[in-house]
């Protein structure tokens, strides 16, 4: 199969779902899917809420636009141009996470833009929407059914191995896959480096990367390192574009359990019964929790923060990520920063 066949398959993909963010209404066969087919995807989407509360309507469109932003032609064509693309595909098992949509589109992309094939172990908790839109994508070119394959159970025949999971799940993968090439990613998490010359705007942006998806993404900021002295009411104050999110039964559970821990310990803490601040070194925050930490020092804290990379997937502020830009990565921001598809081409 051409490389130029499958971004054209990429492109086609682009073009449906742009029509579907846009549209409540098929617009027509030029979007690439039948009436019915479009109906059918927003009953998917109208449904994952009731099959998984985490992701809601809201949720979802974000996770597709991500999608969108990643399969734009040009950009595709440009990244692709980077990589070798094989005459020796091999078989590369994805193990995705679920903890929101179609997490793992991104590996998958950077398997077929290197000329693999992909063996796809969808989670539970997230299954629907990827199997939907590859079911697209055999349909507009059936020579990808030799190369993506979709396992809700156990896998096998498999040259080498992508998988993305918890802490806890690395031992496991260890033990499963570690007979084959590999690449292993355990949690991490994004943080926020303040300087105190933030606008108003950007807090109100920075409140959308640490809450989209509820905050449960690796991407969402969970820690924000503040100058001496900042004022933490500018950060209620510019983050009520949040307060939706406590009428969400999940995210509220949550809420009032580490509340209620807090107390309990007589743990210090902030909060605007939305979300609370607390004040700790650490960097994963429980769901519904956010650290902070002042500094003096920014050329100090600099260090220390290279000294952690292994555990951040990325850093918002002035000189780093711009705000409210987290959540939307570009083709070439690779998770970890491992560079995805320069690892496939050291398969051959």
């Amino acid at each position: 199969m051409e490389k130029k066949t499958i971004i054209e398959v990429f492109g086609q993909l682009r073009k449906a779902l742009s029509a579907f963010t846009l549209n409540e209404q098929w617009p027509g066969y030029e979007c690439g899917l039948t009436e019915e087919e479009f109906l059918n995807f927003r009953k998917v989407i109208n449904k994952e809420f009731q099959l998984n509360p985490w992701f809601t309507k809201e949720n979802c469109f974000k996770a597709l636009n991500g999608i969108i932003h990643l399969t734009e032609q040009e950009s595709l064509v440009e990244f692709s141009n980077n990589y070798q693309y094989t005459q020796k595909p091999k078989t590369i098992a994805l193990i995705m996470a679920g903890n929101l949509p179609f997490v793992g589109f991104h590996d998958l992309l950077c398997v077929l833009i290197t000329g693999n094939k992909a063996l796809c172990k969808l989670s539970s908790s997230d299954s629907r929407i990827p199997v939907k839109l590859i079911e697209w994508m055999f349909e507009w070119n059936p020579e990808l059914k030799d190369y993506i394959q979709i396992s809700l159970g156990p896998i096998k025949n498999y040259d080498a191995v992508i998988a993305t999971g918890s802490n806890n799940s690395i031992a496991q993968f260890e033990t499963y896959f570690s007979h084959v090439p590999h690449l292993f990613r355990k949690s991490r998490t994004s943080i926020a480096l303040l300087d105190g010359s933030e606008t108003d705007l950007e807090l109100s942006k920075l409140g959308a990367d640490c809450f989209d998806f509820f905050g449960m993404g690796c991407r969402n900021v969970s820690k924000l390192y503040l100058p001496a002295g900042f004022n933490l009411n500018r950060i209620f104050e510019n983050f009520l574009d949040q307060a939706h999110l406590i009428q969400h039964h999940k995210y509220g559970n949550n809420y009032d359990y580490n509340r209620t821990v807090f107390l309990m310990n007589q743990i210090p803490f902030l909060d605007n019964n939305v979300f609370m601040l607390r004040e700790d070194e650490g960097i994963h925050a429980p769901l519904s929790v956010i650290y902070y930490e002042y500094y003096e020092d920014k050329a100090v804290l600099l260090e220390k923060i290279e000294g952690m990379r292994e555990d951040l997937q990325a850093i918002v502020g002035h000189g780093f990520i711009p705000f409210g830009k987290v959540q939307a990565p570009d083709i070439s921001d690779f998770a970890d920063g491992v560079d995805t598809c320069k690892w496939l081409n050291s398969l051959d």
